[in-house]
């Protein structure tokens, strides 16, 4: 009896060491903003003047092998890091956290020639079925905003398409947008 308990207890044990080997954790996806400064090919990164943040560089995405939590409609709406070429552009990059703090591009999404806007404040009102944010920025103005499938948000859980962004009142955010025809479309959002 004591034997095969003892037989029972080390196969458990076997199969709880084996899985960690068996189960590879995924690489949630991130999004900021910022105007590319450099691409070295040679040495295979993307240098990005961050908005509200210092000159960051990023690894080129490389591994094929790193399983990454990417939103397809996002991934679509993109490209690859490794065939980036606009140096110079206003662009959501989108990237993950490597080992230590080094970041890994994943790929970027040029935001056009502009004009764009920036605000920081306060939610007021979010309206998911209008698709809308209004927002008090710190001057005390409330400024409204569509919220359209191409937005893309940066939240707690990484980036996501903007028609699955979710806001409450009180919220602290900053948005990215252009205006057209009137009406400011944010073109990405992220909680502060």
């Amino acid at each position: 009896m004591m034997r095969a308990f003892s037989r029972t207890c080390l196969l458990a044990a076997a199969c709880v060491a084996a899985m960690p080997g068996l189960t590879h954790a995924q690489e949630m996806i991130h999004a900021v903003t910022g105007t590319v400064a450099a691409i070295n090919s040679a040495a295979k990164t993307i240098s990005v003047l961050v908005d509200n943040g210092p000159r960051t560089d990023f690894q080129l995405y490389t591994n094929g092998k790193a399983r990454i939590a990417f939103d397809k409609r996002i991934e679509a709406d993109s490209t690859a890091a490794d065939a980036f070429d606009k140096q110079g552009a206003y662009v959501i990059v989108f990237y993950y956290y490597g080992k230590g703090d080094s970041r890994t591009v994943v790929a970027l999404k040029s935001l056009g020639a502009g004009p764009f806007s920036s605000t920081e404040g306060t939610v007021t009102k979010y309206d998911s079925h209008a698709h809308t944010l209004s927002v008090q920025d710190k001057s005390g103005k409330v400024q409204n905003f569509s919220i359209d499938p191409k937005t893309v948000a940066e939240s707690t859980t990484g980036a996501l398409p903007g028609d699955h962004f979710r806001a409450d009142k009180g919220d602290q955010v900053r948005i990215v947008s252009s205006t057209s025809g009137g009406n400011p479309t944010a073109l990405f959002v992220r909680d502060l």
